[in-house]
Formats: C-alpha cells, sequence, structure tokens
C-alpha cells in the first residue's frame, strides 16, 4: 500500500487545516520544495499536493510552490485544488505532474470530466470530499446533496484513474480513518482507492491494510508525519513494499542457499 505524504500549499507555505477550516491552519514550513524532498529522502515515492487557495479561488493560484516542487524532487506527483477547466489541467501537467485530481467539477461538470479522461488517461484522479457522506466542493466550503458513493461510481464509469476519498470531520484531526465509509466505497466500485483524513498512528495504517484486498491502493498521511506521530520509514516499514509482515522469518536457514 502507498503511504503518501500530503502537502497542503496556502499562501506559499507548507501548511496543515483542521477539519478543512482555512481559520485553523498551522504552518509546518516556508520552503515546501524542502519539505518534499525531505519526504523523498525518508523513502516517499509519491507526493499528494493541496493548492488550498486554488480550491477558494476555483484557480491554479500557488504555481510557483507547486513547481519548485516538481523540479526538487523525481517521484511521481498528484495534485488537487482549483482544477476547474482543461486549462489549469493542461498546466499542472507541464509541469511534470503525474495525476491532476478533479473535485468540484465531478459534481459541477462531469461532461468535461469524461473529456478530461478520454484526452489524459489514467491521470485523472477524482477527489471526493465527504461530510456525513455528501459531497463538499469549493474548497469544503460547500455541500452538496451529492452521495459520495454514487459520485464514486459515476466517475469510474467515466474513466477515472482512481478516486480519493476524504472525510472531511476527521481531516486534520487525528482521530483514525472512516473505515465503514471506506469499506462501502470499495464494494461500490473496483478502480484504485486512496484513503485520507484522520490518520494518527501505525495502528490507523494497520487497520487500512485490511482493506487492500477490497481496492485501498494507498493512504494520503498530513499532520501526523508533520507533528511527528507518524515516522515515514515506519509507516512504510509496516504496510508499504517490503512490509514487514511480507519478510519471511529467520529460521537459521534459507531454502534459496
Amino acid at each position: 500500500m502507498d503511504v503518501i505524504p500530503a502537502i497542503d500549499l496556502l499562501e506559499g507555505h507548507c501548511v496543515r487545516l483542521y477539519q478543512g477550516d482555512y481559520d485553523r491552519s498551522q504552518v509546518f514550513s516556508e520552503n515546501p520544495a524542502d519539505v518534499a524532498k525531505q519526504w523523498v529522502d525518508e523513502g516517499a515515492t509519491r507526493l499528494h499536493i493541496v493548492d488550498l487557495d486554488g480550491a477558494k479561488a476555483g484557480k491554479v493560484v500557488n504555481l510557483r510552490a507547486i513547481e519548485a516542487i516538481a523540479h526538487a524532487v523525481s517521484v511521481p506527483i498528484e495534485i488537487g485544488g482549483g482544477l476547474r477547466d482543461r486549462t489549469s489541467v493542461q498546466q499542472v501537467f507541464n509541469l511534470g505532474i503525474q495525476w491532476a485530481i478533479l473535485g468540484t467539477i465531478a459534481v459541477e461538470q462531469p461532461q468535461l470530466v469524461q473529456e478530461l479522461c478520454q484526452e489524459f488517461p489514467e491521470q485523472i484522479i477524482i477527489g471526493i470530499d465527504a461530510r456525513n457522506g455528501r459531497v463538499a466542493t469549493r474548497g469544503w466550503l460547500e455541500t452538496s446533496e451529492v452521495l459520495a458513493t454514487q459520485l464514486a461510481i459515476q466517475m469510474q464509469e467515466l474513466g477515472a484513474a482512481a478516486i480519493i476519498y476524504t472525510d472531511i470531520h476527521r481531516d486534520g484531526t487525528l482521530t483514525g480513518p472512516n473505515l465503514e465509509a471506506l469499506r462501502e466505497l470499495a464494494a461500490a466500485i473496483s478502480i484504485p482507492i486512496i484513503a485520507s483524513g484522520g490518520v494518527s498512528s501505525l495502528t490507523d495504517l494497520l487497520s487500512l491494510l485490511a482493506l487492500e484486498p477490497q481496492g485501498v491502493s494507498g493512504v494520503i498521511v498530513g499532520r501526523a508525519l508533520y507533528t511527528g506521530d507518524i515516522l515515514l520509514k515506519e509507516a512504510l516499514r509496516a504496510i508499504g513494499p517490503g512490509r514487514i509482515q511480507d519478510i519471511p522469518p529467520n529460521l537459521g536457514f534459507s531454502s534459496f542457499a
């Protein structure tokens, strides 16, 4: 299972929000590119970036910081926040970004999502941010009547490469992921699901590992990495490639010798 460090950008800084509240942000670094390099140095094979200003403005805002991150690391990057037209999507792909995460337009302009999935196959991820099971849009400032599971099914049919599911009430709270919602989502679709929100410990990561056979292929970790509640190297050893439980016990002999 992929362990994907999150880098949330607000006014060019690396921050974390509490339950998506812009007024409850905490700055962790004024140099997001340095943060990106740190996570890659510690073993990250993929990064998750959110342009929080872009999510509010409806267009990419932190372009300079995004470009700096893309130039600083060589691992694949997924990015979301303010990608609401083809121009914005092409803009981030031109920087070398691997995946564009679409949220608001998945609800408001599904036809555009379908066109983008056809134009950029396997590069469009749908970010489903849910509040009490219903999809929130426009930087989590509005809540629609659309059910998260219904939207996931629709987006799979339109050609989305994967779904990132975030439980807003748990995001930034370190209260653990919403396993029940993830299990329900995994039962409804066959494309990969990346879990996000609330991860606070190695125990939370191991609980998600039980959902891997159902299609939960990765987990985004934010605040817990920045506070030190989770060490990335330990997380990778717990659930990443070559995880501890996949290493055969040393019985004093080897059948391969």
